[in-house]
């Protein structure tokens, strides 16, 4: 891997601390996993016992304050340096601020002096076992207001439920909505399923899609519309595949295929039919038809890869570059330059994005990493320069990128 050392002290005390942090969040396996009604609960309670409009319940990667559950707000996510629960992953207490506008903190925060214009907040952090502040649950209000020890007391207690059904989460085995195997079951099956095709030497494929703007459909349509279409698609899928095929649903729109004995020849073909099923698809919202496409990303075990994160991360390559080259597509993955390099992991690292001779900076999360490249997720990929250095801090890591592939909120890079 391409290393160099950095120029200030690369295993610093809160370097390290984060990265033990991250590896607690990615344990739980939530990021960017769809909504779930455990936890839609616990934010319309907060709503109705303090009479307040927003309420969240959220987990904070390297770069973003993602909400697992969220009411009274549109976005999904919000910049790490925006948020207010920053402050809160910082202690064990709850932090109350009655007023917004007269914190040094929050004063000058773009959620305070513009929309949705933020003047309380109460926050407590999600505290796993081991002690690691992974995220937070927050009431918000648009008006000043005080919080009592009492209400400081409930609110840590709905957090506490919410580590409780966290901890619950990673027993479920099947999505509710689809009917597809949970991610964190997927992967069960799947590592099983893998370590067959390399105990008897027979071929394996994974198949990672999504869905084609996908937001657009539940903003324009309404998201009672979008999970009828979740749900037909999973139906569309579960009609074209084998009995030991293994199917999962591993994001809000985004799935994934096993495919034991089929390999890289043939896993195309798979990948197509279930692509123009779902093209097929016929969804309707009242006299509108809503059109329904994925793009596709295909990898086949090999002998360099050895476990099914390394297998998706390769999936997850090639899907980005399904959409980076127009979406509705289907895109084998393949190593940078088509070299012989080792595959990627998943992991779930904080990094920074360091351009204009390392004046300019921009936080990330690192995805997927490998010996030539990496999977990246920004707040927003405008703006980002087509080369630039990548950091992880904690790895004592840094080197030269050049962008091959990228999304609204994501890249894909390889180094140089």
């Amino acid at each position: 891997m391409h290393r160099v050392l950095m120029e200030t002290p690369p295993l610093a005390t809160e370097d390290l601390a984060e990265a033990e942090r991250l590896d607690a969040l990615n344990r739980f396996d939530v990021i960017d996993t769809p909504r779930e009604e455990a936890f839609d609960r616990i934010t319309r309670l907060i709503r109705n016992i303090f009479d307040l409009p927003v309420a969240i319940v959220s987990m904070i990667d390297g770069h973003r304050q993602w909400y697992k559950a969220y009411e009274g707000l549109e976005n999904r996510e919000v910049s790490r340096d925006q948020t207010f629960c920053k402050y809160t992953m910082q202690d064990l207490m709850p932090l109350v601020v009655p007023d917004a506008r007269d914190d040094a903190r929050f004063a000058r925060n773009p959620m305070v002096t513009a929309a949705p214009q933020v003047r309380f907040y109460a926050g407590v952090p999600l505290r796993t076992t081991d002690g690691h502040n992974i995220g937070t649950i927050c009431a918000i209000g648009f008006e000043p207001r005080a919080f009592s020890q009492r209400e400081s007391a409930i609110l840590s207690d709905l957090a506490a439920l919410a580590m409780d059904e966290l901890e619950l989460r990673q027993l479920a085995s099947v999505d509710a909505l689809t009917g597809a195997l949970s991610r964190r079951a997927f992967k069960e099956r799947a590592a099983s399923a893998l370590a067959l095709a390399q105990r008897h030497k027979h071929g394996l494929a994974c198949i990672a899609f999504d869905l084609d703007h996908f937001k657009s459909i539940n903003d324009n349509h309404g998201h009672a519309t979008g999970d009828k279409v979740l749900a037909a698609v999973a139906a569309a899928c579960r009609g074209l595949l084998r009995g030991t095929d293994i199917f999962g649903r591993l994001g809000g729109e985004e799935f994934a295929l096993i495919l034991p004995h089929t390999d890289r020849a043939h896993m195309g073909g798979v990948a197509e039919k279930v692509r123009e099923a779902i093209e097929r698809i016929a969804i309707r919202n009242g006299g509108t038809a809503v059109p329904v496409t994925s793009s596709f990303g295909m990898a086949a075990l090999d002998a360099r890869t050895g476990d099914i994160d390394a297998l998706l991360a390769n999936a997850d390559a090639a899907l980005y570059e399904a959409k980076a080259g127009g979406r509705n597509r289907c895109v084998a993955w393949r190593p940078p330059n088509d070299a012989p390099a080792g595959p990627r992991r998943r992991v779930l690292k904080a990094g920074r994005i360091l351009f204009n001779n390392r004046m300019s900076s921009i936080d990330c999360t690192v995805r997927t990493l490998g010996e030539d490249g990496a999977g990246l997720d920004v707040t927003s990929a405008v703006g980002v320069p087509e080369t630039f250095s990548l950091q992880i801090r904690s790895d004592a890591f840094e080197t030269r990128c050049r962008i091959v592939a990228q999304a609204e909120r994501h890249l894909e890079v390889e180094f140089c």
